[in-house]
């Protein structure tokens, strides 16, 4: 077995260690706390990782791949983690975008050697904007395993065994989860996708 020494070793350590990037909206950034109340914080507590939260309140799909480059490319990483749509669902944006916007980012990052993680939007507490929410998670599970990428199923936190929506794991917007709702998502991540 080949000897280095300490100065090598250190640098074959730091080169080894995972960085990842989370992009996002305010469900990843940890609104309204911030990013310490954040399913990205708790996730940074068990993983031996660099952790980058660059959730941003009120992005769409569209916002996040406009910032794609400068928020994901320029950090470097080898895994990225992608959850949004919410936001474009409010905003009227049409499935057809929102999914072109999540396939480029997606194509993006593996065309740059990054791994690719998809989170499925959470659950809110309204049937209309539900159904569509539901037509995105779908088609990111079916993506998701056509593509060979990893999925975080977020959303289940948010449903009863019977398929009704959590509320009291939502504020009072019926939007954003409440601290409870933050540490189920965590709850949801198979940590191995990881590796």
């Amino acid at each position: 077995m080949p000897h280095f020494s300490p100065e090598i070793e250190v640098k074959i350590l730091t080169t080894q260690r995972k960085k990842i990037v989370f992009l996002g909206d305010s469900i990843t950034w940890g609104f309204p706390w911030g990013p310490s109340e954040s399913w990205v914080n708790r996730l940074e507590l068990v993983l031996d990782a660099e952790l980058i939260n660059k959730g941003m309140n009120g992005n769409t799909t569209g916002d996040m791949l406009r910032r794609f480059d400068r928020a994901v490319l320029n950090c470097r990483p080898t895994h990225v983690v992608i959850s949004g749509g919410i936001n474009d669902v409010f905003c009227g944006e049409s499935f057809d975008r929102i999914t072109w916007n999540i396939r480029e980012m997606a194509a993006t990052a593996q065309a740059n050697g990054i791994k690719v993680i998809l989170g499925t939007p959470t659950a809110v507490d309204d049937p209309f904007w539900e159904v569509l929410l539901i037509r995105i998670r779908e088609w990111m599970a079916d993506y998701a395993r056509a593509n060979n990428i990893a999925l975080i199923p977020f959303h289940q936190a948010f449903y009863d065994q019977d398929g009704g929506v959590k509320t009291e794991l939502l504020l009072l917007d019926g939007g954003h989860p409440d601290k409870e709702g933050y540490r189920q998502m965590f709850e949801q991540i198979d940590l191995s996708i990881f590796d």
